[in-house]
């Protein structure tokens, strides 16, 4: 029985209240969905691009070096661990012993700059690392380590943004480990060729098992526009049989022919190494 048939012909009409808590809930709803695509692109965004120094060490002698050798495995390195550098790459000249120009490359890879900024002074702020490093830290003038030293820092590249452990099951003195340095004419110029490397030669040494350790942007050095990069084989017959088959890829054949990467490199240095016993590379 219908009490009140006017009323029954009224349509129902929701109050301010009752609207503004469906707005409330429709927004948070949007709100919520906004969230998870922009946490989805976040972990699906590219890595951020590690910083690297390259310091390149000059001895003279079987003493200075094997100094160089008990800093580095004994003091300096395990200061970098502490501090946060989790692999650090140490390589010497091929056939150093018999070598004219002896050098011992240190690799150390960054997450940041404040973190490179921060580690470049250790040798003030770490007690253990003072301790430990007595011998290169308070060398006497007349008795240094080393001759001078050289640092190189760099970016990675876009596309390969972080450094990789190359994988081997020979003896580490039996490996050869390549580090090429391209310079351009000028800055331009110098990008068309970081934009090859990343668009075209990164593929192809991973493809054909050349074993890159990095591929750095130099921002600061003494041959600048360059980038620099390490790919490692097991010996080095081995490395003559990849780079020939890197010379003989279509792909780079092809992409070297293209006009726009003519002229984009002026000097390569083309430097063997070996990793010391105590490298994490």
């Amino acid at each position: 029985m219908i009490l009140n048939p006017q009323l029954s012909k009224t349509k129902y009409q929701p109050s301010k209240s009752t609207m503004k808590t469906k707005f409330i809930f429709l927004f948070s709803i949007i709100l919520g969905f906004l969230s998870l695509h922009t946490e989805a692109k976040l972990l699906t965004a590219a890595p951020s691009r590690q910083i690297y120094q390259l310091l390149i060490y000059h001895v003279q002698d079987k003493n200075q070096e094997a100094r160089m050798d008990k800093y580095l495995a004994e003091a300096y390195i395990p200061a970098l661990h502490r501090n946060g550098v989790k692999t650090v790459g140490v390589f010497k000249t091929l056939n150093i012993d018999t070598a004219k120009d002896k050098k011992i490359y240190v690799f150390i890879p960054f997450k940041s700059l404040p973190e490179f900024l921060k580690v470049s002074k250790l040798t003030e702020t770490d007690a253990q690392l003072a301790a430990k490093g007595s011998d290169y830290i308070n060398a006497a003038y007349n008795e240094a380590p080393y001759q001078r030293v050289e640092s190189i820092l760099m970016e990675a590249f876009a596309g390969m943004p972080e450094l990789k452990k190359p994988s081997f099951s020979n003896p580490k003195n039996e490996r050869v480990y390549e580090l090429r340095s391209y310079e351009s004419p000028t800055e331009q110029l110098y990008r068309k060729k970081v934009s090859m490397f990343d668009k075209e030669e990164v593929e192809i040494f991973d493809r054909i098992g050349s074993q890159p350790i990095f591929y750095g942007e130099v921002l600061s050095g003494s041959k600048m526009p360059n980038l620099m990069y390490i790919t490692t084989y097991s010996n080095m017959e081995s490395r003559d049989e990849h780079w020939k088959v890197f010379s003989s890829d279509p792909k780079w054949k092809r992409v070297s022919a293209l006009p726009e990467y003519q002229h984009v490199v002026s000097k390569a240095d083309i430097i063997f190494l070996t990793p010391a016993d105590y490298s994490e590379l």
